[in-house]
Order: C-alpha cells, then sequence, then structure tokens
C-alpha cells in the first residue's frame, strides 16, 4: 500500500487548500474571536463546504453522501490544519456522522445521515466527565423506565455542544465507573427538557461545552448501538476520530514549520539572516524528518480505515501518539525561533501552538496513546 495520495486525492487537496484560503483561514478565526462570534463559525462558509461535498465525503451514497472514504476527510482536514479553519465538521462529521454509521439502526441511519451529509443537521459527542480522557470512568447514568430512559448526569469540555441540534450522550446503564461494560450511547434532542447547555471558549478560540441533563427521558429507539454494550461502538468511532485529529495536527504542524521557514530565511541578527546559523539549520532539519515521518503515518492510518483493518485501534494510538510528539516539536519550535514576536497576538504563529494543545488533549493525549498502543500489544 503506497504511503502517498493518488492524482484524484491531490485534486481534492489542492481544492480544499484553495476555498480555505479563501474563505476559512486564520484571519477570519481572528475575525469570530474578537466578534465574539454568537455561533463561533460562519455559517454561510458551512453551507458551502456542505454544497461540495465534505459534510457528506465518508457517508455512504445510499444515505446522501459521497462514500469518498476517511483518506479524502483526512486531506480536508489536513487543510483545515493548515489554515486553523473553523466548522461543525470536526464534531459533527468526523465523530457524530462515524458513530451513526458504525452503530446506527436502519431508521436511525435513513433519519439523521442525509440531514449530516447536506449540511442541515449538527452534532456533538457528549462524552468527557473530568479534566482528563477516560470513557471508562462514565458516570452520568441512563435509568430504565416504561417509556425508554431517564439520563442524568454532567458532561464537560463537548466540542460545539451550544449549537448542536442532537447530542450523542455516552452513559452508564449498568456497573459502576471504571467499567467497561455497562456503558451505552443515545441520541438526545438538544433542545429536550432537562437539558441545559453552557457555551465554555476554548483556549483555541473554538467552540466547547458543559452539558447537563436532569432526569431527560428519551425513548428506546434512541438508544444507538446495543444498550450495555456501547463501549466497543465507541471505541471503533475514537479510533477514527483519533486519526481525523491527527491529520489536523499534521497539517497545522506542516504550516507552523513553513512559516517558521520563511521567517528564517528573512530575519536578520548580528547582520545576518538566522536561517543561515547552523544550529537553527540542524533544528529545523530534524524536525524535516520528524514531519515526513508524520505525513506517512497519517496516511497509512486514514488507509486502515477504509480498508477495516483489524489493527485499526494500534495504528490509531500510533499515530495519535506520534502527531501529539510532532505537533509538540513544530510549534514550541515555531515560537522559539520566532523569539519574543512569537508570543505576541497579533503575530499570527502563537494560534497553532493554542490549536495544537487542544487537539492534542481531545481523546486522549500523548500519554494516553502511548500506554494504550502498549497494552494493545501486550507490552
Amino acid at each position: 500500500m503506497a504511503l502517498v495520495w493518488n492524482e484524484e486525492q491531490l485534486m481534492l487537496r489542492e481544492a480544499a487548500a484553495g476555498f480555505l484560503a479563501e474563505k476559512a483561514s486564520l484571519a477570519a478565526l481572528r475575525k469570530l474571536r474578537d466578534e465574539r462570534s454568537e455561533t463561533g463559525y460562519d455559517q454561510e462558509v458551512w453551507r458551502e463546504m456542505a454544497e461540495m461535498g465534505w459534510a457528506g465525503i465518508a457517508i455512504p451514497e445510499e444515505f446522501g453522501g459521497l462514500d469518498y472514504g476517511y483518506a479524502g476527510l483526512g486531506i480536508v482536514l489536513e487543510q483545515m490544519g493548515r489554515n486553523l479553519s473553523v466548522s461543525p465538521l470536526q464534531a459533527t462529521v468526523l465523530v457524530a456522522a462515524t458513530a451513526i454509521a458504525l452503530g446506527g439502526s436502519e431508521a436511525q441511519k435513513q433519519a439523521l445521515l442525509p440531514a449530516i451529509a447536506s449540511g442541515e443537521l449538527t452534532l456533538a459527542l457528549a462524552l468527557q466527565e473530568g479534566a482528563h480522557h477516560a470513557p471508562e470512568k462514565t458516570a452520568l447514568t441512563a435509568t430504565a423506565n416504561a417509556g425508554g430512559y431517564s439520563l442524568s448526569g454532567k458532561k464537560v469540555l463537548v466540542q460545539d455542544a451550544h449549537i448542536a441540534d442532537k447530542l450523542i450522550v455516552v452513559a452508564r446503564s449498568a456497573g459502576k465507573p471504571g467499567d467497561a461494560a455497562g456503558l451505552s450511547l443515545f441520541l438526545v434532542d438538544a433542545s429536550s427538557v432537562g437539558v441545559r447547555t453552557e457555551r465554555v471558549i476554548m483556549l483555541d478560540s473554538r467552540n466547547g461545552g458543559n452539558v447537563l441533563l436532569d432526569n431527560v427521558q428519551v425513548g428506546a429507539e434512541n438508544l444507538l448501538g446495543e444498550l450495555d454494550a456501547g463501549h466497543d461502538l465507541l471505541q471503533q468511532v475514537l479510533d477514527i476520530a483519533n486519526i481525523g485529529l491527527s491529520a489536523e495536527l499534521l497539517g497545522l504542524s506542516l504550516e507552523a514549520y513553513e512559516r517558521t521557514l520563511e521567517y528564517l530565511k528573512e530575519r536578520r541578527q548580528f547582520g545576518e539572516l538566522i536561517g543561515s546559523f547552523q544550529g537553527l539549520q540542524h533544528r529545523a532539519a530534524e524536525l524535516f524528518a520528524e514531519l515526513e515521518l508524520a505525513k506517512s503515518i497519517v496516511i497509512r492510518a486514514l488507509q486502515a480505515i477504509d480498508a477495516n483493518d483489524p489493527q485499526l485501534s494500534m495504528l490509531a494510538s500510533a499515530c495519535k501518539a506520534k502527531l501529539c510528539e510532532v505537533a509538540v516539536r513544530a510549534t514550541n519550535e515555531s515560537i522559539q525561533m520566532h523569539g519574543g514576536i512569537g508570543m505576541t497576538d497579533e503575530f499570527d504563529i502563537g494560534f497553532f501552538i493554542k490549536r495544537a494543545r487542544v487537539a492534542q488533549q481531545t481523546y486522549g493525549d500523548y500519554n494516553y496513546h502511548l500506554d494504550r498502543y502498549a497494552r494493545l500489544n501486550n507490552y
């Protein structure tokens, strides 16, 4: 399996790069932040993305999608990382649509996937309950009743929580916090009685949120997947989500590196271009090698999703751990090589380190995935 993109995929990359540079660039992110946008993203740009098919890029044709696979979605996500583009693509398409496609009933797929593919429906995964990624520690309860289930508890750091039409809520329907068994996933209308959402603007100026569910009633038809057996489905979804996040981290790392190279060719110190200093050349060369390795592992992991590779979980954790490591190095080096100006808000390079740190922590950081990779390999 070649670790390069084919001609068609390269055309998609070029098209995505051009559109995002024009419509959803870092300048657009800065504008959204400074204007304190109520939605946190440009709805018109999102509509255009959906019209180009991005919202349905990995959704099967029978449900209104393009069925272009996760390699195609990863290519778009990489370009979004380069431009620090903001949209519901990650939460709604990468995560929620994947959960529905993998675990939804035929009725759920027919009702939800076409609306996602058209850009009409936004969703969010309500998973995290503490400061760190720990799905097995879910304590939000799902209690069976005559009409279905009652959900009570709190979720934090929910991406796009305040703009989501529906939530996919991970709840404990059996067992105790810490058990892998006993988890279930439920589709919940964000407007349901008992659902309260508090917007939290994250370090990277993007949407997060806290979600409180107080005796929220959902019908049995809202169960996504099997009762008490949601852990395996959730892990499949998170594997794919982490590979998508890795593609985004690759894009922002490459952009930070390339911007820094240009700065090294322009900035003078002691009468010389700082790019002529051997110490900086060595650091840039080492980072280049790391980025080339990162490209290969991201492509391999994206291909593994589309090929239903049985080693997907191992590849997902290897990919996320490596891209967390590379993103730290790329963004830290960028700030250091820019010197004091790199720390200022007026200069763009600092936006990359902020987004990197949030993406690294989402669905498990370097340490989490390094440990998981070791356990999956029986270390």
